[in-house]
Formats: C-alpha cells, structure tokens, sequence
C-alpha cells in the first residue's frame, strides 16, 4: 500500500474513532463513567466484535491488516506519553506520608489477587487454549496474578477527583495505595517478561538493566531535571528546549527498558515519577496531556479493540469462566484491600470504600494484557476474557462507591436533616 494511501487510510480511522469516543464519552458522562470507560468500549465496538460482525467488508477495509503496524507505533508513542504523564501524578510525599496503611493496603491487594489468579492459572493451564505454548504454569500464575493485581491510577484519580475527596483521608490514602499497587504489578510483570525465555542472560539483563535504570533515574536523571524546572520556574513557562529535553528523556527511557526486554511504558512510567513537581508539571499536563488523551491515546483502545473478539465467547461455559475471572478478581482486589484497611484503623464504611476504588483496572488492565498477547503469553480467548473483567471492574467503581460513601443524613440546630459528607 502506497505512503499516501495509508496517510489517507488513518485519517479516515482517526476520524472515525473520535466520532465513536465522543458520542459514547457524552453517554457515559450522563451516567457517571469516566472518559475513559468510553474509550474502551468504543475500541471494542469498532474491532470484529460488533463492526467486524454486522459489516465484516467495511470493518475489513477500514481496518485492513496492512494498517496494523503503523496504528500498532503510533499507539505505542501514544502509550509511553500517557505512561509518563501518569508517573508525574503520582506525588510521592502522598505516599511517603501514609505510607504505613498505603503500604499494607496495596500489598494485601496485590498478595491475594496473585493467589488466587496463580491457583486460577493452574486450572486453565490443565484445560489448554488459555496461554501460549511455551508459558509454564508458574509464569502463568504470576502474569494473571499481576493482571488481576492492578489497579487503574488514572481511573482512580479522576473517580476520587470528581467526587471531591481527594484532600479527603480515604482519598489520599487510596491514591497512596493505588501508586504503590501499580508499582508492584509492575515489578511483577517485568518478573514475568524476564522469565519467558529460556536464556537466563536475557532474564538476568531485564533484571539488572530494570533496577540499574531505576537508580540512575532517581539519582541522575532527577538531579538533571530538577535544572530543567528551575528554568521553567524562572521562564513562567516551558519552552521548545526544555518541551523537547523531556520528550527526549521520556523516549529515551522507553526505548532503554524496551531493548532489555522490560516494555517500554516501565521506563516512561518511572521517567515520570522523578520529575521536578510544581510548574514543569503543570506545563507538562496543559500542553502534552490534551493531545496524548483526545489523539493518541484512543489509537491504543482502538488497537486494543481489534484484538477483542467477543464472539470467541460464545458457548455458555466460556461466558461462565468470564464471570467467574469477573468475580475472583473483584473478591480478592475488593476484600484483601478492605480488610488491609479495616486492620489499618480505617471504619468499616470507609474501608469497604477504598476496597471498591482499587478494583477499578481501566487502561492499566489494557497495557498488561496488550503485552501479554502481545508477547504471545496468552491467547486471544483469555485476552477478550481479562478485558471483559477489566471494563466491568473500571464500570461497576464508581456506582459502587457512590453506593457506599452515599453522605449520612444530619440533624441540624432545628430538628432537620441535612445531608453532610
């Protein structure tokens, strides 16, 4: 296919994906889903599992195979930039001052999810057509337990952000708690990509080369960019220079973790987190964040989307086995993260609602399971299962808190109740 055809064709696939996230980000904003909710369905609409089926010759054309590597990269930069931006969020004075109950909160959210998903795991490994060929049961066991582990820090932020309470204690602590939940699911995935082939020098250079990245990261690259937010300071703004000294380093962090066999949004995620807060950042979310979250990032859902077939669920068994992932994965991230919090000192109400919270999965479940099919750990039946569990456990968040944290009525002076929060 000619340069100028594919130009043409992805234009036509970028307008056709805005249309779609727009119209259903205006549904889902009507009843109280975030946008990226949104976002994830449309991707799925538009692959084989509703376009592909009613009209497989126009889907077929719009989304012909040859388009796939180029929409595959440029969902990928749109990826590592989303990556990035979620790691400057993540203030870690928020962590390092509830770190205690966060800590506690997040490892129980990510011990008995990996439990559970590793006695999963064996059984689906003894049925057969679940995972590629040459995962063992162990690597399997620990891939699942990390996919069903995670929870969506955006999705979260923005839940705790609408509902006014994030300066709130259960905010606070459940943003603590999300940060450092993400990190462990992450370090798990990066286990597992470093196991999957039989040299041990590859595992061993993802290992060594992950954590040797990490210090130089804190203890070199956040020196150097914290003279790059002085500048900013001085400036009142960022500049070309300063706009394309970050993109460098987030680039470069992503290409770095991606040739040692980690993934590429590890290294845009902790390049992230050791950026200088204050005005760097906020220059940062105002010029990249609209472009990555509205152009590019929906290339990723849509990428994601024509990787889920539905109709590989078919049979009432396979839809059984979907609602029973649903279900272990929403009672190990719900219960083990309540219960953490109960002990933690947190009421019952409260704790009940941070369990809620952290089972939201969002775009971060699409990253792990991308890479997973992507690195042929799982087949596309048990991808389309996890993204099921995953737009249902982002979907169900935010009703359920509401349900939970609904504010208590109040007696007020005269005799009256008053709803307070």
């Amino acid at each position: 296919m000619p340069n100028s055809e594919f130009a043409r064709l992805f234009f036509l696939q970028f307008v056709t994906l805005l249309v779609a996230c727009r119209a259903l980000g205006w549904v889902a904003k009507r009843v109280g889903q975030p946008q990226v909710v949104a976002e994830m369905i449309a991707g799925i609409l538009l692959g084989p599992s509703l376009f592909g089926l009613l009209f497989p010759d126009a889907q077929a054309a719009l989304f012909p195979k040859a388009s796939m590597t180029p929409l595959y990269v440029i969902s990928q930069l749109g990826l590592v930039l989303y990556m990035f931006l979620v790691g400057t969020e993540l203030e870690m004075a928020l962590v390092r001052g509830r770190l205690g109950s966060a800590a506690s909160i997040a490892a129980a959210g990510t011990a008995l999810p990996l439990a559970l998903g590793a006695l999963l795991s064996i059984w689906l490994a003894q049925a057969g057509g679940f995972f590629g060929p040459g995962l063992s049961t162990w690597q399997a066991g620990l891939y699942v337990g990390a996919a069903m582990s995670v929870t969506a820090f955006p999705v979260l932020a923005r839940i705790i952000q609408e509902r006014g309470i994030d300066r709130t204690s259960i905010g606070a602590i459940s943003l603590a708690a999300g940060a450092i939940d993400d990190v462990l699911a992450w370090c798990l995935l990066a286990a597992v990509l470093a196991s999957v082939d039989s040299d041990p020098g590859i595992a061993l250079r993802a290992l060594l080369g992950g954590a040797a990245f990490v210090l130089v990261a804190f203890f070199v690259l956040r020196p150097l960019f914290a003279l790059v937010g002085k500048r900013v300071d001085r400036m009142g703004a960022i500049d070309g220079t300063g706009m394309a000294l970050v993109l460098l380093g987030a680039t470069s962090s992503a290409w770095f973790t991606e040739t040692i066999g980690i993934h590429a949004v590890f290294g845009a995620f902790v390049f992230g987190l050791v950026m200088p807060r204050g005005l760097l950042i906020q220059e940062l979310t105002r010029t990249l964040l609209p472009m990555t979250i509205y152009v590019v990032i929906p290339l990723f859902f849509v990428y994601s989307g024509l990787n889920t077939r539905i109709n590989l669920i078919t049979s009432p068994s396979a839809w059984a086995l979907t609602g029973l992932i649903v279900l272990i994965a929403s009672f190990g991230k719900t219960v083990a993260c309540s219960l953490a919090a109960r002990f933690a000192g947190h009421t019952t109400r409260d704790s009940l609602a941070i369990g809620v919270l952290m089972n939201a999965r969002g775009l971060m479940e699409l990253v792990v399971l991308n890479i997973g099919l992507e690195r042929g750990l799982i087949t596309p039946t048990f991808f389309t299962m996890m993204v099921v569990m995953a737009i249902v456990t982002t979907v169900t968040a935010g009703p359920l808190f509401d349900l939970i944290y609904r504010p208590a009525p109040a007696v007020s002076p005269l005799g009256t109740k008053e709803a307070v929060s």
